[in-house]
């Protein structure tokens, strides 16, 4: 169909108050991506068993679906679960005996100060820790009221993808201003990276902290297994992640004056603990979407600017996207070969 001058005009102030309005929309829920993100890599993982269930072997829609949630809830409840139970008995013990805890901190930063010769508990930086925590305690209620609405929305998405996600396919195709082999290939890439990505991360959170627990083990660390277990759940947490454990053991462990086992514990965390992480990442992504590392990690940098803790899975396909665009484009606009 032949396009007037005038009709071009109105197609395109159409598409820029489409794309205002989005821009817009996304704007104010923003902080709610997280969840969104987070329900559609639990149907792309998932919604091919559901499918299979409802429509091969005539289960009910929402009693699967339900089913489903209640399954991921159990599987996130279970090291919940176990971070409670193994923390309890040390909490309590924190709480029975402040004075010994207390009594070590004053050991360890009179250690600090006597061989840096910085003084650091003066007036000025208690009055600084002390504003910070207060300026803490507000974050991290807010932080948690986050984490909570994003789980719901998660479970909300993750409950209507599963309900209507063939439909949605199917209307997506026509959204999509590809050709249909365009299409194929931007669904398959988009698959893969999110279930590399969301398979691959408890993976190398599961190595990581088997090679922390060796570690803590070597060193004679009392509770090797259940610090062990402390790091690989921190390892989900990019940056700080794993030093989040170590680093309190390693102090704890000066603090005793036992200073060489701390200076080898911190060596062995630093260089093995501490990259295991990306080895394994590194040869996970490649062997399972044949991803180029610098993909991996530059897409992780990115995402986690963007998509917060779920960038993790995003950021690398939000480069790839980048590159099969690309591709996209000399396909359907270029003859170029």
């Amino acid at each position: 169909m032949n396009l007037t001058f005038n009709d071009r005009i109105r197609q395109i102030l159409l598409l820029i108050l489409i794309l205002g309005m989005g821009i817009l929309i996304m704007n104010q829920l923003y902080v709610f991506l997280p969840g969104l993100l987070g329900g559609v890599t639990l149907y792309i993982l998932t919604g091919s068993l559901f499918k299979k269930l409802v429509y091969d072997r005539k289960w009910k829609k929402g009693l699967t679906a339900l089913l489903f949630i209640v399954v991921f809830l159990v599987l996130i409840s279970i090291p919940i679960y176990l971070t409670i139970e193994l923390l309890s008995p040390k909490i309590n013990q924190i709480i029975s005996n402040p004075e010994h805890i207390l009594e070590s901190l004053k050991v360890f930063i009179a250690k600090v100060e006597t061989s840096s010769g910085i003084k650091i508990l003066s007036e000025e930086n208690a009055k600084s820790i002390s504003k910070n925590i207060s300026a803490f305690v507000p974050t991290l209620l807010t932080s948690t009221i986050n984490i909570i609405t994003n789980l719901i929305i998660l479970l909300f998405i993750y409950y209507y993808l599963l309900i209507d996600g063939k439909e949605i396919e199917k209307n997506l195709d026509k959204f999509i201003p590809l050709k249909p082999a365009n299409i194929n290939s931007l669904a398959i890439e988009t698959k893969s990276m999110i279930k590399a990505n969301a398979l691959g991360i408890p993976a190398i959170c599961f190595v990581q902290g088997v090679f922390a627990a060796i570690g803590f083990w070597i060193f004679g660390v009392q509770d090797w297994g259940m610090w062990g277990f402390f790091t690989g759940l921190f390892a989900f947490f990019p940056f700080i992640g794993t030093m989040a454990i170590w680093v309190p053991i390693v102090i704890s462990i000066f603090i005793s004056g036992d200073n060489s086992t701390a200076i080898g514990l911190t060596l062995y965390s630093l260089i093995i603990t501490g990259n295991v992480d990306y080895l394994t990442r590194l040869l996970l992504m490649k062997k399972l979407v044949n991803v180029h590392p610098m993909i991996t990690i530059f897409g992780v940098i990115v995402g986690l600017g963007l998509f917060g803790f779920m960038g993790i899975i995003f950021g690398p396909l939000l480069l790839s996207y980048l590159i099969v665009f690309v591709k996209i484009y000399i396909n359907e606009f270029t003859e170029m070969r």
